[in-house]
């Protein structure tokens, strides 16, 4: 598994698709079969309890797409606060146990850990 991380808009989609996957093998949805999970942070924030819950299920996924959402300003509300650490965690969990962390910043992608992935053939 690869984890991708970035801001929004900083290309982490289109990372994805210079590696060889189509918008058919992408999906929000962390159930389903598509290799690429989009939008992480959302899956996490529909139920923060169960980020470990749903460890394994990313850990089968060929890639996993995260927006950075712990840089900024501290939001004052709890649950919003316990939204971004949820998604951290999270990204710990993940990028301890991935092959690769890459991060995408305008455009460009730097590899955090390991190497950059290769295009699949």
């Amino acid at each position: 598994m690869v984890l991708i991380l970035g801001g929004l808009g900083a290309g982490k989609r289109e990372y994805a698709r210079s590696l060889g996957y189509f918008e058919a093998d992408m999906s929000p949805d962390p159930a389903s079969a598509a290799p690429v999970l989009l939008e992480l942070e959302e899956a996490v924030r529909a139920d923060p309890d169960r980020v470990e819950a749903l460890l394994d299920t990313l850990l089968e996924k060929e890639l996993v797409l995260c927006r950075e959402v712990g840089c900024g300003v501290v939001p004052l509300s709890s649950e919003e606060r316990r939204y971004r650490e949820a998604v951290g965690r999270l990204c710990v969990l993940l990028a301890r146990r991935a092959e690769s962390v890459v991060r995408v910043v305008a455009g460009l992608p730097m590899a955090l850990k390991g190497e950059l992935p290769c295009a699949r053939s």
